[in-house]
């Protein structure tokens, strides 16, 4: 039996973990890979105390951290998803994919997210060619380039936002007749010099020739094919949170993320926490995961500890 059990082996999870072992709770850490969504990216430039790092290079220091902490605190279960979560009379029994299970007085879920991919031709294809789907992890490889973000909800437009600090132009294209954002953004974001907006859009094919260089959408309203020159091409068309199987357990919004409590990172449900890109935080980067992680398990503790 487990003081606590912690899924998810990125930023939230492993900042858990090392927490975890110096507050010495004895904590069973399960992760199917390590360092979350920005494992793919070549050159993470806002990871805080690092002016640059690779993905996998950042996914490697997170796992070495944990590993150099664990001691006789953290049991570490690499290469295992979790599949179902059930209450028990003293906690929680979590089954992993292998079929072994294991109880816990308290639960943390730090299992992410993944991006919508963008389903057109070229899109996989030219992956980390041009194509990408973290502004915050890539946009300044982009510097003085015409770029294009695909998306018009909050997202989209922060990421357009953010790459106009440095992009020459950015086209956000938007599928539907209008967009999604908060209206003052989009108005403060469409009025910069440099941004152009597009509705009715619907994205066809990325045009490329070793590396991004257009895409083709169609025009909704007059059914035209077009064509417009881009170099970086930025996908926001949303998140598909890693909360399936915690969902007979917790509330979830109206995007399955795990509604938390933003003080202390609780969930509906007694002991068990949350922190991370699978809950409904507003914002989602690898220094606020990891933030919330600490949050997170410096709560637990004191659940655990001052009953």
């Amino acid at each position: 039996m487990y003081d606590l059990i912690i899924i998810g082996g990125g930023p939230a999870g492993v900042s858990a973990g090392v927490y975890a072992s110096r507050k010495q709770l004895k904590t069973l850490f399960i992760t199917s890979d390590w360092g979350g969504q920005s494992i793919v990216s070549p050159d993470i430039q806002n990871w805080i105390g690092t002016p640059s790092i690779a993905g996998d290079k950042l996914a490697a220091d997170l796992r070495s951290h944990l590993e150099a902490y664990a001691k006789d605190n953290v049991d570490i279960v690499p290469d295992q998803l979790v599949s179902a979560v059930r209450k028990t009379d003293s906690g929680y029994e979590v089954t992993m994919q292998n079929g072994e299970t294991a109880t816990a007085t308290a639960l943390l879920t730090c299992t992410g997210s993944g991006r919508r991919r963008l389903r057109v031709p070229g899109a996989d294809e030219y992956e980390h060619k041009g194509v990408t789907y973290c502004a915050s992890c890539d946009g300044p490889i982009f510097a003085g380039q015409d770029v294009a973000v695909i998306g018009g909800g909050n997202a989209g437009f922060e990421t357009a936002a953010q790459l106009l600090a440095y992009a020459k132009s950015v086209t956000l294209l938007q599928r539907g007749p209008q967009y999604k954002a908060d209206a003052i953004t989009v108005e403060k974001v469409l009025s910069h010099e440099n941004m152009t907006g597009l509705l009715n859009a619907e994205i066809k094919e990325v045009v490329a020739d070793g590396f991004v260089k257009g895409l083709t959408y169609t025009d909704l309203t007059s059914g035209e094919e077009k064509t417009i020159d881009v170099t970086g091409i930025f996908v926001e068309i949303g998140m598909i949170p890693n909360t399936e199987f915690m969902k007979d357990l917790v509330e979830l919004d109206e995007y399955n993320r795990i509604k938390i409590d933003p003080w202390t990172q609780k969930t509906s449900t007694e002991n068990i926490w949350a922190a991370g890109d699978c809950t409904n935080v507003k914002y989602h980067q690898n220094n606020i995961s990891a933030g919330d992680g600490v949050k997170a398990l410096e709560d637990i503790y004191v659940a655990l500890k001052t009953k």
